[in-house]
């Protein structure tokens, strides 16, 4: 899903306050909260090198890219799809890696994660062998029509284009309000097209590409909880749940929204909420809850739409095929915090988690989109009703003015920057954060300048991922508090000044807004244009892609739905 970019400068109707609290941060330093009853000496040998008569001498080691030099030695806390990112980046570039999981194992679990152009982008310029392993699973959703659909008005998955005829012409459908300029804007920069990929076949894949390099780059069941950095070319040691601790030129915090890492940097609690849990450690409620489902299902529209977002009063409904027949779907709802009816399914939990287990949870959807399209209903009433789940949304401010960096520490993805999933981009932002971290780092010649290299990674990724955070948040506040079911003069369907106001705003968004959105987005894409592979990938995937769907869609009509997977959210955000 994607956002409204710029509409924060240009509309009228969002309040000043519902944006005030998501930028107001304290005007201090990181409270680090060493402890110096957890310092530690480091077991690093420290000479100086000078690098000609006139150089300055740099203390620490000299590091690998230079001769004589020896690999930097990296802690990463977290082994979710940014710290696995992360990990096979740097042993490419000749580190020594080793990532610390508190689970005890990894299991399957987690739903399709979006990747868009610029991490496509991204994952190439890192490892072109991991870049072919994951087209092999991808579906591609932005080579086909991806958009906002008229919530109450569309009906019968009709494909109908997104002009303003049914406003002379009574007879023309009004089901696409705006399709996204997504292919067209990945094709100005000669880029892969958006899709998904399911989340356990990621990791797999990631784990799969770190073990050729180093066999024993992850140590599991030992979490991290804290660290002491040591200064300037000393290191830090990284201390585990068990009461253990190790030593590292750096750690790299990437250990989720509930990250121990930066509760230690900021002065957090891991997990302390505020009474009415608006607060979260140092998180903010959104003020939505979505729930998800997913079902295998055949509609007229299927191999024609990508994903779809239906909006009508007060609530949206998306839709995205994910692949092998399945529609995946998100309800969000502006609810209180622990307005919990469903389980969340996080870590594998028990669907016994559920507030009531003898309630329809479809059937509690569908009650609130009374009134919808046909097609929202069809996709709620073939879905599993024990595949159901519900996730409060907490987001972060943009640490403007707080470092993501304390010594030779360094947080990144959800662990300083998560946000809301409208723009598809937490994921991607994360692997942003891997590639241009371990540039920087492999760029950095001495352990001495490892404390400087990661407050210019800090300064160089703070304005790009404050921007994608800002305009996430955005979009659910627009479209639920701003925008309404489309003015139209053939019917009763919207008559608020809401409706007219989305119904004027259609050309700004459709020639001006969305097709700056994208290419903002995907203007960041280090492998340069990529010719004719993106429109090669696709026609490959097309064909496996019926074939997949079509087995599907015959199985289930043999021996009907089976329920999704345990999870559909990232389970790295429920440790």
């Amino acid at each position: 899903m994607h956002v409204l970019l710029l509409l924060a400068v240009v509309t009228t109707t969002v309040t000043v306050d519902s944006f005030a609290g998501f930028f107001r941060q304290p005007l201090s330093a990181p409270k680090y909260g060493t402890s110096s009853s957890l310092l530690k000496p480091s077991s690093i040998l420290l000479h100086s090198s000078v690098t000609d008569d006139s150089a300055q001498v740099e203390p620490g080691e000299l590091l690998s890219g230079w001769k004589g030099g020896r690999p930097l030695k990296v802690a990463i806390a977290g082994g979710g799809v940014g710290g696995l990112t992360c990990a096979l980046a740097m042993l490419k570039r000749g580190m020594d890696v080793t990532i610390y999981e508190r689970t005890e194992a990894f299991a399957r679990f987690g739903g399709p994660i979006q990747f868009a152009s610029n991490a496509l982008s991204v994952i190439k310029a890192i490892d072109e062998d991991l870049f072919v392993r994951i087209m092999d699973r991808f579906t591609f959703t932005g080579t086909r029509a991806c958009g906002i659909k008229d919530g109450l008005r569309a009906n019968g998955f009709r494909m109908t284009d997104d002009s303003l005829d049914y406003v002379l012409n009574p007879d023309a459908p009004a089901d696409w309000f705006v399709k996204f300029p997504l292919k067209q804007c990945a094709d100005i920069f000669g880029l892969p097209y958006t899709g998904v990929i399911d989340r356990p076949d990621l990791q797999e894949i990631l784990m799969d590409e770190c073990r050729k390099i180093k066999s024993d780059f992850i140590v599991n069941g030992n979490g991290v909880v804290g660290y002491s950095s040591h200064g300037p070319g000393k290191g830090v040691t990284v201390n585990f749940s068990d009461g253990t601790s190790a030593d590292a030129d750096l750690c790299v915090g990437s250990d989720g929204i509930w990250s121990s890492v930066r509760a230690q940097m900021y002065g957090e609690e891991v997990k302390s909420s505020t009474k009415n849990k608006m607060k979260k450690q140092g998180c903010t409620y959104s003020g939505y809850t979505v729930f998800a489902g997913e079902t295998t299902l055949s509609t007229e529209d299927y191999y024609e739409t990508g994903y779809k977002v239906y909006i009508g009063p007060q609530r949206y409904f998306v839709t995205s095929d994910v692949g092998n027949g399945r529609v995946q779907w998100y309800a969000f709802f502006a609810l209180p915090p622990g307005t919990k009816r469903a389980p969340s399914g996080w870590g594998g939990s028990e669907r016994t988690d559920q507030a009531n287990p003898e309630e329809d949870l479809v059937g509690y959807i569908k009650s609130l989109h009374e009134g919808w399209s046909d097609e929202v209903h069809y996709v709620l009433d073939n879905t599993p009703r024990e595949s159901v789940e519900q996730r409060d949304l907490y987001d972060r401010a943009p640490e403007l003015l707080r470092s993501w960096a304390d010594g030779n520490v360094v947080l990144m993805g959800d662990a300083v920057h998560p946000m809301m999933p409208n723009l598809g981009q937490g994921g991607c932002q994360a692997i942003e954060d891997a590639y241009v971290l371990t540039e920087m780092l492999a760029n950095t010649k001495t352990t001495g300048s490892i404390e400087k290299t990661l407050q210019e990674f800090y300064k160089k990724r703070i304005l790009r991922v404050s921007i994608v955070q800002f305009l996430s948040r955005l979009a659910s506040d627009l479209i639920i508090n701003a925008f309404d079911t489309p003015w139209s003069p053939h019917d009763d369907k919207g008559k608020s000044w809401k409706s007219y106001l989305t119904f004027f705003w259609k050309p700004v968004l459709q020639y001006f807004i969305f097709p700056a959105q994208f290419a903002y987005l995907y203007s960041y894409h280090p492998t340069g244009s990529m010719g004719k592979l993106p429109a090669q990938l696709q026609e490959q995937w097309k064909s496996r892609h019926a074939i997949d769907s079509e087995k599907a869609f015959d199985e289930v009509q043999k021996a009907g739905q089976k329920s999704a997977g345990p999870s559909f959210f990232q389970a790295a955000n429920a440790k």
